[in-house]
Order: C-alpha cells, then structure tokens, then sequence
C-alpha cells in the first residue's frame, strides 16, 4: 500500500444520513382513547439513535393553512420539538414539517427535508394517496397505515407535481430496539426511482421506517459562500 492510498483510507469519513424524524402516537386512530395524537419532531440518526440540535420548525395538518403549535423539548440530548392534535372526526389526516435549512460542513450543503405523516381515524381511509401538493413530496402506492413487518413499500417522488425518475431514496429503521448494523454500509438502505418515479422497499423489521428522496436544487449562502441544497422529501410509515 502507498502512502497515497494510506492517507486517503486514513482521512476517509463514514457520513451519518441525516432525517428528519416525524413520529406520531399512532398511525391508526381506533377510540376516543387515542384521539389526542403527539407528534414527536426531532433531526437525528435513526438506527444509531443519536441527535443533533434542530431549529424551531413549522408543522402543518393537511396544508399551510392549518398550523399547530409547538413545544421545545430534547431528543437524545438535543434540541427537538413536540405538537399535538385532537382528531375528533374520521378522516385521513396528514401532517407535515417546514424546516429551517441546516448547514453541513462535512457535506458542504443545506439540507431541508419536509417529512410526512398520514394517520387513519375512526375507520375512515379514503383520500391517502392524494398528494398536498408540496415541492418535494412522497406519495404512497400502498395503504400507508395497517403495514405488516415483511410488507413491501411503494412510493412515488413527485417534483413540483411531476413523477421525478432516477432519484436516489434513503431508507433507515428508527431503531429503538438496540439492532446492530453488521457495518455501516448497512444502516442507511438506498434505492432509486424508475421512470415513473416509483421506488419499492420491503420492510424486513417492525417499526417506523423513514424513506427520504433527495433532490438536489437551489442554493443559500453560508459565511458568503454559496453552497448547494439537498431538498428531501420525507415519508414515515410503521410495519407492525
């Protein structure tokens, strides 16, 4: 091995993928017991269960039109955020998350990513595959509540409305169950978008699994640098 080879192994950096978690208290409300759902907002590591420190963001039901409020709280001792919502109604509920743009030095970008999160109520489910039309979204092509562990997942990534082909999906388990990666190649999956914009996944372990597209567009500025931004557009969905 040459000194070369050396130094470059030796400077080598495994880079965490970044999500931003949007977990609720259920997917499926069922009784009246349930109906005040907690939405848990925080950007972490979600098989390693670290954190990082996350800016007040904005959280939403079903458009801009509907905000909630907030409450600061910590995540793996980082800053994070919490909301709640009383559903009182059936209906097919979808929540979504505004954040301010975090700058990473080691990937030298902005990362803005809008997770969302649908939830049933009361048996009603009609309406889950509609988009809210945001810039960056992810549409399920399948029922995106009452998933089993082994379910195969389908999403299609839409740009600006339009199926966005060829782009690059990270997939990741919140791992609160202390599961073990045999390296770390292994804690972040990736697929890729066909033409059609459709990505498949099989979710081998129960829990909430986040799928994040990534698309790259646009730039902010940094200390005077501009630098480039990584725009995803986040779905979270949990196999039972």
């Amino acid at each position: 091995m040459n000194k070369i080879t050396s130094l470059l192994i030796g400077a080598s950096i495994f880079v965490q993928a970044h999500f931003l978690t949007f977990l609720p208290s259920t997917d499926n409300v069922t009784n009246k017991k349930e109906s005040n759902i907690k939405l848990d907002i925080s950007f972490i590591h979600p098989f390693e269960q670290t954190g990082m420190t996350m800016e007040k963001p904005e959280v939403y039901l079903n458009s801009k039109k509907t905000e909630l409020s907030l409450k600061k709280t910590t995540k793996f001792e980082h800053k994070a955020w919490e909301s709640n919502y009383t559903i009182n109604m059936p209906g097919v509920y979808k929540f979504f998350v505004q954040p301010v743009p975090y700058f990473e030095p080691a990937e030298e970008k902005f990362i803005s990513h809008v997770p969302k999160v649908i939830i049933s109520s009361f048996g009603l489910e009609d309406g889950w595959d509609e988009p809210l039309g945001l810039k960056y979204e992810i549409i399920p092509m399948i029922k995106p509540f009452g998933l089993y562990a082994g379910n195969l997942f389908q999403g299609k990534v839409l740009h600006n409305g339009k199926p966005a082909s060829n782009v690059e999906v990270e997939v990741e388990l919140y791992n609160e169950y202390g599961l073990k990666a045999p390296s770390d190649a292994h804690i972040t999956q990736v697929v890729k978008t066909d033409a059609n914009g459709v990505f498949s996944f099989t979710m081998n372990h129960k829990g909430w699994w986040g799928f994040a597209a990534l698309i790259e567009e646009g730039e902010l500025k940094h200390k005077g640098k501009n630098y480039p931004i990584e725009n995803g557009a986040l779905m979270w969905v949990k196999a039972y």
